[in-house]
This record gives structure tokens, sequence and C-alpha cells, in this order.
């Protein structure tokens, strides 16, 4: 995400008519569209034709201060950021101001440097809250948060957590069963940050062997060890001024571990065989798909390294959990492998859904991703049946597959007449599908459903076996 300071407003309120005209043209030349105000009164005046997003004030003036200007855009509830300019002597009354809501404050004479660095952070910020806005208006509408799908109270939960981390440097800790989606989590918080446009860089720590993992992230100098012809820039390298996804954090070997501790402190590592010393600026998010306090226990973790990367955690919970979110991921999927494939099937049969809704999901997202994608290529119709689905899902234990209960005594036209109806209910009242599973003519089927209804052949039959 790239911060642009094109089309961003901002209002200076300074009572002192030099130092209110030096910031207008000063931070005009930032690109920024600026107006001014004497005092707080006259810029809510401002505010309503203006709009600024960013409001610079000083604290003290006549009429109405900084303090209370800030408390009367807290009233009307407005987006608008403030910066507080205060005099030294002051300064307490200016934290008071961040407790009332400003994001920051500068004391005077204003260093032009420390306030452009501030306005840029802000405009950042602001990059970032939009982004958000859209996020959780396309959560309501579609039930999904950017590429992430699921709409239960357990990925809220999640959705929440990502906005609270993502505008931040701070590192983060993502755990949960495989194929839950935790690269796709670390993608989202990545895109939402201010760090969006630079680079997001995964490594499987698990997918590496032990003897190259620590030459694949710091890298190597020609001549490190054998077989390194060449000079090879690592993965922290590669991703400075973004993001380093580590996958399976707990599969690195704690020699690793330490010099990754080392980088998370001091921004500063060396390649293997180099003498010199690098400094990146890189967020890093790991994920493993263990508990992270039990690898701590288990020596998987070290305890020092734990603590340093979970200053936000994010636990993931399983899909057999948030089973309300199933129908959601299928509509998704389906759409994708439609369109891949050049298909049209518009939904899942009722039959076939009951087997999904009851399946565990071992696989969790990434199952039902594959499942859904074998079942469109399969499906030649309009609907996915059971035949499409994988002999994994359809043969589980989980599966209650529907049973004909029949007593002794049972007549041989009763027990038929049950075996046609639950046959039907199965095909959605696809009579020619119903037949092909009873073995039957289309035709023989329309006799005995004639005969059950106390009709005679050569009649429509219109009635739904539902009204059977």
């Amino acid at each position: 995400m790239t911060s642009s300071t094109s089309g961003e407003r901002v209002l200076i309120v300074e009572d002192e008519p030099s130092t209110r005209l030096g910031l207008t043209e000063l931070v005009s030349t930032w690109g920024f569209t600026t107006e001014s105000a004497a005092d707080g009164e006259e810029a809510l005046q401002r505010i309503t034709t203006f709009r600024p997003s960013i409001v610079i004030s000083d604290l003290v003036m006549p009429r109405m201060g900084g303090l209370e200007l800030l408390r009367a855009l807290k009233e009307e509830g407005t987006s608008i950021t403030t910066v507080i300019l205060t005099a030294q002597g002051t300064v307490e009354t200016a934290v008071e101001a961040i407790k009332e809501g400003a994001y920051d404050y500068l004391t005077k004479p204003v260093d032009p440097q420390r306030l452009k660095i501030l306005l840029d952070k802000i405009v950042e910020r602001q990059d970032t809250l939009r982004e958000v806005k859209v996020l959780r208006k396309q959560l309501r509408e579609h039930g999904s948060f950017g590429k992430m799908i699921g709409n239960s109270p357990q990925m809220r939960k999640v959705y929440q957590t990502i906005e609270q981390a993502a505008p931040t440097q701070a590192n983060v800790l993502i755990w949960g069963e495989s194929g839950t989606g935790k690269e796709l989590v670390a993608q989202t918080i990545h895109q939402l940050s201010p760090r969006g446009q630079m680079p997001f860089v995964p490594i499987n720590c698990a997918a590496i062997p032990e003897t190259l993992l620590e030459s694949e992230i710091f890298g190597h100098e020609k001549g490190a060890f054998t077989g390194a012809s060449d000079r090879r820039e690592g993965c922290f390298e590669l991703s400075d001024r973004g993001t380093l996804f580590l996958d399976e954090i707990a599969e690195m070997t704690p020699a690793t571990q330490v010099k990754l501790l080392r980088v998370l402190q001091e921004r500063k590592f060396r390649r293997l065989g180099g003498r010199q010393e690098q400094t990146v600026d890189v967020r890093v998010i790991a994920a493993t798909n263990v508990n992270p306090a039990d690898a701590v226990k288990n020596g998987k973790l070290r305890e020092d390294l734990y603590y340093r990367l979970n200053v936000f955690a994010i636990e993931l919970p399983p899909l057999r959990v948030r089973k309300d979110d199933l129908s959601l991921l299928m509509q998704a999927f389906l759409a994708e492998f439609n369109e891949r494939n050049n298909k049209s099937v518009s939904a899942v049969d009722s039959s076939a859904m009951r087997m999904l809704e009851q399946y565990n999901w071992p696989g969790n997202v990434r199952e039902v991703r594959n499942v859904i994608e074998r079942a469109v290529i399969l499906s030649n119709g309009e609907f996915i049946e059971p035949k499409h689905l994988p002999p994994l899902v359809t043969d589980s234990p989980d599966i209650v597959k529907p049973v004909i209960a029949l007593e002794p005594g049972t007549t041989v036209e009763e027990a038929e007449r049950r075996l046609i109806l639950m046959t039907l209910e199965h095909t959605r009242d696809n009579k020619t599908r119903a037949a092909e599973i009873l073995g039957i003519s289309l035709k023989t089927l329309h006799n005995k459903l004639n005969k059950l209804r106390g009709r005679t052949p050569g009649k429509k039959h219109e009635e739904t076996v539902s009204q059977s």
C-alpha cells in the first residue's frame, strides 16, 4: 500500500498569523490541499465546507483552543485525524489531548522534517482504514474479508485481530491446523499494512532441508560451503521494507532460531560466510500448525523467540467448528472452478450437500477447495451429486447413510414404496436419475408411481414426491 497525498485535505488552525501562513504554505508544498483558520470556532465552520481529513491545531488559542476543538470533533463523530501543536510549557495538556483522541502532538517551533514524517504516517494509516472499511462492507454483503471467506463468529474474531495488527509494525504469530489458511491471513495483514506495495516473501521452514534453511533465510557468500558457487541473497534481504512469512516456524533448528531472534532484536544479520553485517527493515509473520505454547514446552520453539513473535497471536479455527461457513466456501469455489474449466455447475444437490456437511474436513479449507474442483470437473450437468464426490468423503464414517427401516410383517409393496420415495428424495425428484439408480426404465418408474398414488397409467404425474 503506497501512501499518496493526492486529494488529502489539511486544515491549519493557528492564531498567530505568520505561523499560520508559514505552516499552510509548507504543507501545501508537500502535495496537500490546505486551508487555515485562526481559532477553533472558525475551524468548525471551515470543516463543514472544506471537509479536511487532517487537522493541525495549536493548543492555546482565543475563543476556542485545540483541546476544545478536538472534543467538538469527537462529539460530531468525524473521522478527522488531529495533530496538536504545543509550546514546551503545555506538553502535559498535549498528552491529555492524546487521551482525548488526538493522533499525536508536536512542540513549537515545529520541525518541518518531523511534521512531514508524521503526515506521511497519517496518510498511510488513513489508506489502511479506508481499505478496512471496504473489506467490512464486503464482509457484510458477501461473507468474505479480502480473499478470506467466512462469516462465522470465529472468523469475525480473526478479522478483528487482523484489522488491529495490520497497520502496526508488530510481529504476528499465526497458528492453526494444516489447510486453515495461515498464509492467506499473513498476506491479508501484509496487504492492509503500510508495507502493502513492498515484497511479501513466504518460506516454509519444514519444506527446506535443515542444512539449507539458514542459507535460504540469511543468504550466503561465495564459497561459504560446498556448492556455494555464487553469493546469494536470503529471504531477509529479499523482503527488505516488506514482510517475511515464516511458515512452520517450530520446524526450524534451535541454532537457526537463535540467529532469527538476534535479527528480530537488532534488525541486523550476517550472510553465511560473510563478515559484514546487513541492516534490514522487515516485518516478520510466523506460523505453526501446532499450539505454540506446547511447542515451547516440548522444546520445538525457543521461549524467547516465542515471546518476540507473539506480539499479536491469531488462532485459526478448524473448519469442523465453523461449518456455517461451508456453503459460502463452496459458492466461492464453484464460481472459481466454473470459470477456470468453462463449466456451469450452479449448486450442490441436497444429498451431496448433506454428505459434505456431515464430513469433518481434516484438511480444512484446502480440502474443500480440492473436493469442489474435482466435483466441478466431473460434473456434466447443473448440480454436483454424490457420485462426483471422492470416496474419502462418501465412505467417511462421519457420514450418516439413509436407511430404510423394515419391520417383520412389512409387505413387498410397502418396501418398494419406501425405496422409491427415498431414491426420489436422494435425486431431488429427478425421475430419470432415480430410475437409473433403481435399475428400471423411466416408464416403469412412472407406472409404479401412478400405482402408488392410486392413478391409472397415461395421466400426467405432476405431483412431486413430497406430495406422495
